[in-house]
């Protein structure tokens, strides 16, 4: 790149400020300043867009070789699978050759067990009456004897 130092541009400056005359040189600066914003970014553009196409190569690449992988899986099991089918149908199987299946017994239930039903409307915990804490102890005190 342009090895640009601070010598460099002051001179620079100078030659603009001489050429181009203070009333031009603010407007002139915001436009070059302007341009080389636009230039920055259509090189950042292009540069993104080289990776882009780059990543895009490799990603082709690899797509390729899990395909190639795929169908030479695909042809191991149908090769395997006609050998198995062939080598089943050479062997006399028969469904009595079998041996029986166990039969499913869910393992927290107890079928010939009767459980309680339970009532249309549950009772709720809700105060009806409102006691003192003399009535309290008094009715707590009788269900300790009664019960």
């Amino acid at each position: 790149m342009i090895d640009l130092g601070i010598s460099k541009l002051a001179m620079i400056g100078v030659v603009a400020l001489m050429v181009i005359g203070p009333e031009k040189l603010p407007r002139v600066a915001r436009t070059v300043g302007t341009l080389m914003g636009r230039a920055q970014r259509y090189i950042r553009d292009m540069k993104d867009e080289v990776h882009r196409s780059i990543h895009m190569d490799e990603l082709n690449k690899m797509k390729e070789t899990v395909e190639a992988a795929a169908h030479t899986m695909e042809q191991s099991i149908r090769t395997h699978t006609s050998e198995f089918e062939k080598s089943w149908a050479n062997s006399d199987h028969t469904a009595n050759d079998r041996p029986p299946l166990p039969s499913f017994r869910h393992p927290k239930k107890n079928w010939n067990l009767k459980q309680g039903v339970a009532s249309y409307k549950a009772p709720t915990a809700m105060r009806t009456k409102v006691l003192s804490g003399a009535a309290r102890k008094a009715r707590l005190r009788s269900d300790k004897f009664n019960g």
